[in-house]
């Protein structure tokens, strides 16, 4: 089941997946694998040996254009949460948050959530790309990293 929910600045997207949530969430908490699952073909690498560990960890990202994204991590459980804010390197994060939670159903069973919050976001130049964002593109991340996960 796949379900998608928006409001206002708040956008997820969640489903179960037939995978333990160890196994998915070192998906997710090393950079060096989102370029595999990310959906809307944003991220083009990130250097090996960046695994987030705790709150205050940053790692680099490669987009697809080239440019380089710092993420600060602000949340984060060990298979269970982690939350980052992606910014322009040394400099303030603009406000918007990523954030992916995992809840354990059982053996290899596994509900996941994608959620990106711009509630904070004030930079207007990001604002048209964060209104674009919706819960089917967030679904299709999910569907991508269950499928990853499903499979290894």
């Amino acid at each position: 089941m796949s379900d998608g929910v928006e409001f206002g600045r708040v956008v997820s997207a969640g489903r179960e997946v037939a995978a333990a949530a160890e196994r998915i969430f070192e998906l997710i908490a090393d950079p060096a694998q989102q370029p595999r699952w990310d959906a809307n073909d944003n991220l083009s690498h990130a250097d090996a040996g960046q695994r987030v560990r705790a709150v205050g960890d940053v790692f680099e990202m490669t987009l697809t254009r080239g440019t380089v994204r710092e993420n600060r991590i602000v949340e984060f459980e060990e298979g269970r949460r982690i939350a980052w804010l992606p910014s322009e390197p040394g400099m303030q994060p603009p406000g918007h948050l990523w954030r992916w939670e995992l809840e354990p159903l059982g053996d290899n069973r596994t509900r996941v959530t994608h959620t990106y919050d711009w509630t904070a976001l004030a930079d207007e130049k990001r604002l048209v790309r964060a209104r674009a964002t919706t819960s089917e593109m967030l679904r299709n991340s999910v569907d991508r990293l269950a499928t990853l996960s499903e499979q290894e």
